[in-house]
């Protein structure tokens, strides 16, 4: 079923045409991404598609039988409403009643709970109430009385994505969903939208999002769109095919443009008396052959200060706010060279340890030596931190007249004509650029400056995957030392050489990457969930190490409730025993499922490939229920 065409939309901006007579589609199941340069239109082809804006031409239909769902990259709020009522603004009866009944239990009005309970037996919906707490859960939205207004913009885009989630549309358009989320709900998103049943296009620079999510990658590209069936690495494939062929007609039609040429000019007599056809093909030759499949690319070619054997000491620093410590007892002496990226969640304290360690903030605790040699270059989660009517221009003179590129002098001009920022956008202010064109400015403004210490705070949101590759290899090349935080896994993956894991304010450190990491954080919670699951079914764990640690574990537990008692809601009691009489369920058809795999009976093609995705399905199912059985539990 086809959920979404497009057909010859073009649309003209200023005097740059971002696209002309675009066609394409979504069908049912299919999640697709758009890829393409910032500046070239991809959050207006976005805003096209959810109608509030119009093309210059062409028209864009959807399937009357679909609901379709948009993310925008800031999304809307309706002032006055708190966390929940947001989340829960979509119509429908089951949604209306578990928004009152969460209203009469934050008021703790135990008849309008009752009676709402009584509604939600009516509707069944006691599972969606668990689905609507699990979605929450996993997003880190905790405050659900919280007001709209007050929130950050990475909590509102966080109840924005909740709210979609709930909602189930059967397409989902996302623009960026990945932006200011943490690194483990990214891991959450991606698990749960690769296996929901719902179609998706999106814009994303998350290349393992990308790869592992998308059957399918939209490029726009030279205002056309290019179409490649397959992941972001069969993209990479087939678009290096693409333009090796592009240059191949290019060089061919150069050469025989010559010939025509000479043709040309061999006819002083007036057109007229040619051969009309071959004129016209004529100009479409040399229209062809000015056409270079090579666009410019974006190099950064920028060296740095000479950098000393000390660089950053810190000895037990600590920061505290209100008497909450985010920082405490940290001690590291960083190297020349030395390449790390700081994890943790939201809040957790990965900008204010940046901040220390530049003296940008004074410790509560501890102190820490900066070396002579240092020289920061600080790129700022907030970014480019300019007047709005200031030029581009003007961003790099107010740096330098005169300045380096590779080792030669070149003026502003030259300048950012080398870094995609051709002249006709030297005078643009620099309100009126693309939040990509924004931070690659920025990200230059800092570098030419020449660091020897780079601190990134979140420098891969809003820029495209080519800058994003080409800062990947400068970062690999840099001499000097350099501190990431960046929610982009592709990024840390390949740019760190170890981690800061910040919890508890503690920050431990981590040797390896971001994969290596999540690898050892999921077999830590296996492990955790089956010593639940025994001491739940009156088992004794695997190792007695676990068995004195679930011990402990269950006695501080237990006097810690002892002084003060915690008690599930009507809601949550419902939930739990909706999920210990689902999860023997599961467990049984999983190991039916098992045993007709491993039984040596031949089965078909066809039924052998819907047991593997019903036990794909029944693992997530069951790792999502013993979550929530441990939430609950606590």
């Amino acid at each position: 079923m086809n959920y979404l065409s497009v057909e010859n939309l073009s649309y003209r901006w200023g005097e740059t045409v971002l696209f002309s007579d675009l066609s394409f589609g979504i069908a049912e199941g299919q999640k697709a991404a758009l890829i393409a340069r910032n500046g070239t239109g991809k959050t207006t082809l976005l805003d096209m598609l959810c109608g509030r804006m119009l093309p210059d031409s062409g028209r864009i239909v959807f399937n009357d039988a679909i609901r379709v769902g948009y993310l925008p990259q800031e999304p809307p709020m309706t002032a006055g409403l708190t966390v929940v009522e947001q989340v829960l603004s979509a119509a429908g009866e089951k949604a209306r009643a578990v928004r009152e009944y969460e209203r009469a239990t934050a008021a703790a009005d135990s008849q309008t709970m009752a009676h709402w309970a009584d509604v939600i037996d009516r509707l069944d919906a006691w599972s969606y109430e668990a689905q609507v707490k699990s979605i929450l859960t996993q997003l880190n939205i905790v405050d659900l009385e919280q007001k709209v207004d007050t929130l950050s913009g990475g909590q509102r885009k966080r109840v924005a994505l909740a709210a979609l989630l709930i909602d189930q549309p059967d397409l989902m358009i996302l623009d960026e969903p990945t932006n200011h989320l943490d690194l483990d709900v990214i891991d959450w998103l991606e698990d749960h939208l690769r296996r929901q049943r719902v179609s998706l296009l999106m814009v994303t620079h998350d290349r393992y999002f990308l790869d592992r999510i998308c059957t399918d990658i939209f490029e726009l590209d030279e205002a056309q769109i290019f179409h490649y069936e397959g992941n972001y690495n069969y993209f990479l494939r087939k678009k290096a095919e693409r333009v090796d062929a592009q240059k191949a007609e290019a060089d061919k039609a150069r050469n025989l443009l010559r010939k025509e040429q000479e043709w040309m000019q061999r006819q002083p007599q007036a057109r007229a008396t040619k051969a009309q056809a071959r004129i016209d093909a004529f100009y479409d030759l040399r229209e062809r052959a000015r056409r270079d499949a090579a666009t410019p690319e974006l190099s950064l070619q920028f060296g740095s200060s000479r950098l000393g054997r000390k660089v950053v000491d810190a000895y037990d620093i600590g920061k505290a706010y209100d008497g909450r410590r985010v920082i405490e007892g940290f001690t590291y002496k960083f190297a020349p060279g030395e390449k790390v990226a700081i994890v943790g969640r939201n809040g957790a304290g990965k900008t204010t340890l940046l901040r220390l360690l530049t003296g940008e903030m004074e410790p509560t605790e501890g102190y820490i030596e900066i070396g002579q040699t240092v020289v920061f270059g600080h790129y700022r989660q907030e970014g480019l931190r300019v007047p709005e009517s200031k030029t581009v221009v003007e961003v790099i003179t107010d740096i330098a007249e005169q300045l380096s590129d590779g080792g030669r002098m070149v003026n502003a001009a030259q300048f950012l004509r080398q870094f995609l920022f051709p002249n006709h956008m030297h005078h643009q202010t620099v309100g009126s650029l693309s939040g990509g064109e924004r931070k690659r400015l920025y990200l230059v403004s800092i570098l030419v400056r020449q660091p020897n210490f780079l601190i990134l705070d979140e420098p891969t949101n809003d820029l495209d995957i080519l800058t994003l590759n080409v800062l990947e290899e400068y970062l690999l090349s840099f001499g000097g030392t350099v501190i990431v935080v960046s929610h982009d896994r592709f990024f840390v993956d390949k740019i760190a050489q170890h981690l800061f894991v910040i919890e508890g304010g503690r920050v431990k450190d981590f040797a390896g990457n971001y994969s290596d990491y999540l690898d050892f954080r999921r077999r830590q919670e296996r492990d955790t969930r089956r010593e639940e699951r025994q001491e739940r079914d009156g088992k004794k764990p695997a190792t007695a190490s676990s068995s004195s640690s679930s011990s402990s574990s269950s006695s501080s537990s237990s006097s810690a409730s002892s002084s003060k008692p915690r008690k599930l809601t009507f809601a949550q009691r419902r939930e739990l025993e909706q999920i210990e009489a689902a999860l023997p369920e599961v467990e049984q058809r999983k190991a039916q499922i098992e045993a007709e795999l491993s039984s040596g009976i031949s089965l078909s093609p066809e039924v052998s490939q819907a047991l593997a995705t019903e036990y794909a399905q029944l693992t997530a199912r069951l790792d999502e229920l013993e979550t929530r059985w441990i939430e609950l539990n606590e």
